[in-house]
């Protein structure tokens, strides 16, 4: 049972949730950590997801301060996964900074590397912001993905939680290194 914070998702997310079993409700952006909290003390939901959306991210304070009561006490282990928006969402949370980048990243076609296997993945992704890696690791982030044309943070996890995102859009099934194993590894992780 997945809970799906909205801050602009596409239906592709979710249908890939759907596609390997979840039940998922989709919640505005602006709920309260306190009902997010209710839903899995109630056995409503098993895993939190972060969604896709537009802008900056640091203008979205109340989801960012939602988030950061989820993510950063110590009693609560509610399993977190976020694409886009949503990774950038959960670093701020965490307390890491956000950058504006020159251009943005834009298209099909961008190669990120996968530290822990150190595989190249073909990504799609549309983003205008950056996580900054040092104050990531500042605050217990692991870099798991790295943009190879500029070296930019493209994925990090929590070691001490479970929690995890990407900047890049698995779900668009850009190239010959699909990341629907992303979808798969949060399903493993609510298990």
């Amino acid at each position: 049972k997945v809970l799906a914070l909205d801050c602009g998702a596409k239906r592709n997310i979710l249908r890939n949730l759907a596609d390997r079993g979840c039940d998922v409700e989709v919640v505005p952006h602006d709920v309260s950590a306190a009902e997010i909290k209710a839903r899995f003390a109630s056995g409503r939901a098993d895993g939190l997801f972060v969604s896709n959306g537009p802008g900056d991210p640091a203008a979205v304070r109340a989801t960012i301060e939602t988030l950061r009561e989820l993510v950063t006490d110590p009693e609560v282990k509610i399993p977190v996964f976020g694409i886009c928006l949503g990774h950038q969402l959960l670093s701020l949370a965490l307390g890491a900074r956000t950058i504006k980048l020159k251009f943005g990243h834009r298209g099909l076609n961008q190669p990120v590397r996968n530290n822990l296997t150190g595989r190249v993945e073909i990504t799609s992704q549309n983003h205008g912001f950056a996580v900054d890696p040092g104050s990531l690791a500042e605050v217990g982030g692991v870099a798991t993905h790295i943009n190879l044309n500029d070296q930019t943070l493209a994925g990090f996890a929590m070691a001490d939680r479970p929690v995890f995102a990407v900047q890049h859009h698995p779900e668009a099934s850009p190239g010959p290194h699909d990341g629907g194993y992303l979808f798969d590894l949060f399903v493993e992780m609510m298990r």
